[in-house]
């Protein structure tokens, strides 16, 4: 069962291989971190109280991230699946319980034009694009 629940210490080695793998780098148009500016990253974000974080797990395994943050104004959600576990209803499951947690509205999410498996998650919640820059689109979820 997938469920979202606090970030342990123990889950950011997982974390940290996963945001380093290339082809969901590629699929997330995000570059890696190296592993100082990851901890850095990750300390400023259980640090900031504007920040939601959460480990994606699946019993005990650790299958990804999903989080929600403020950019100029705007309250956005976001999730990171291992991509070994990608085909498996993760990040749907996944951000249904994020969407819960940040009730918030209008909520936005940004996605890579190509990156399809995600711009159907997004469609399946209610998303709907709102604008485009270069590869990237602007979804938004208003109710």
């Amino acid at each position: 069962m997938i469920v979202l629940r606090e970030v342990h210490p123990e889950d950011l080695p997982v974390h940290f291989e996963q945001q380093r793998d290339a082809e969901s780098n590629a699929m997330a148009v995000v570059p890696a971190r190296e592993r100082e500016a990851f901890d850095a990253h990750w300390r400023a974000l259980l640090a900031d109280p504007e920040v939601v974080v959460r480990t994606i797990a699946d019993g005990d395994e650790v299958v990804g991230s999903a989080l929600s943050f403020v950019r100029d104004g705007k309250r956005q959600v976001g999730y990171w699946i291992g991509r070994e576990h990608w085909g498996r209803g993760i990040a749907g499951a996944a951000l249904g319980q994020l969407l819960v947690i940040v009730a918030e509205r209008p909520v936005y999410a940004t996605v890579a034009g190509h990156n399809a498996a995600s711009l159907r998650v997004l469609r399946k919640h209610g998303f709907r694009e709102v604008g485009r820059r270069d590869e990237i689109r602007e979804l938004e979820l208003t109710a």
